[in-house]
């Protein structure tokens, strides 16, 4: 789960400018929030995982993701995408009516994502309204009431037309094991450091070793253990680009013993040793370093 707060709590609102060739291999990696999110694609294609589901979008469309669902974007090429994201609590207050008979419905039920294409007819409104709250991010006046009067109506049309099935008998496996997903991915983020084993991460989510296995394959096409390795490059990558700290150092703090090991998977996962990365970055980002 992130850990960065998108907007406060007096506007649990953000708005990004993204272009997923500023990222590593054009992609944001695995990640799930509290807030809602929208997605234009300005320019480009991009590649969503969105829970099990995987689909490209190109041009002119965009796409809503639900609360605490898994999700990646990837493009082969620079892909400008301008996005946002809430809180629900942003669009009504919690305790309101309008919450409980209009929100909340929606987090609670089995849709994770709607994907909007310009050629039927309530995407092609949907689109124009999230095209709107973009362009109002310029407006520094009156910014905050516009978006949230337009967010408003941009979520009336998702809860009059989106697909939205519900049941409190008939609990929804998918959320289920994305739920034990999260919970195990979770694991790992917080413990990477630590020297853990597919035992230690099956115990925490108190579920067999191979369902583990099966939750990453299906989901994140991946092995447990693998991602362990890769958030730990990935940790260790942010370390090179924005600290100062020597690669050895580096190493140890995200859980490689050994440091030549680490070296030789780094270079392995990004083209490049640990040094090249790192200057790499300082050129395209100097003031990046502590």
């Amino acid at each position: 789960m992130e850990t960065v707060q998108h907007g406060n709590n007096s506007y649990p609102f953000k708005f990004y400018y993204d272009n997923l060739a500023l990222f590593d291999f054009n992609c944001i990696e695995w990640h799930w929030h509290t807030e809602f999110e929208f997605v234009y694609i300005e320019s480009g294609t991009v590649t969503f995982w969105i829970g099990e589901k995987q689909f490209t979008l190109s041009e002119g469309n965009g796409v809503f993701i639900n609360s605490k669902i898994l999700h990646r974007f990837h493009s082969p090429s620079e892909a400008v995408i301008p996005n946002f994201v809430c809180m629900p609590f942003f669009i009504a207050p919690q305790d309101s009516f309008i919450y409980h008979k209009y929100i909340l419905p929606i987090i609670s039920s089995t849709l994770t994502f709607q994907v909007f294409h310009g050629n039927i007819s309530w995407h092609a409104k949907a689109l124009s309204i999230m095209k709107q709250i973009i362009a109002v991010q310029d407006c520094a006046s009156s910014r905050e009431l516009a978006t949230s009067s337009l967010l408003q109506m941009l979520w009336l049309e998702i809860y009059e037309n989106a697909d939205i099935k519900y049941s409190r008998n008939h609990p929804n496996d998918s959320a289920s094991s994305q739920a034990r997903l999260q919970l195990m991915m979770q694991y790992i983020h917080q413990n990477y450091i630590r020297n853990i084993s597919l035992e230690d991460i099956a115990e925490h989510a108190k579920i067999s070793k191979s369902t583990v296995l099966n939750l990453f394959r299906k989901y994140l096409h991946i092995t447990p253990i693998n991602y362990l390795i890769n958030y730990r490059l990935n940790e260790a990558a942010q370390l090179l680009s924005k600290t100062e700290k020597k690669i050895n150092a580096i190493s140890f703090e995200t859980g490689f013993n050994n440091v030549d090991y680490f070296c030789r998977l780094f270079k392995k996962h990004y083209q490049l040793t640990p040094t090249e990365y790192r200057k790499e970055k300082l050129l395209a980002f100097p003031n990046n370093a502590e």
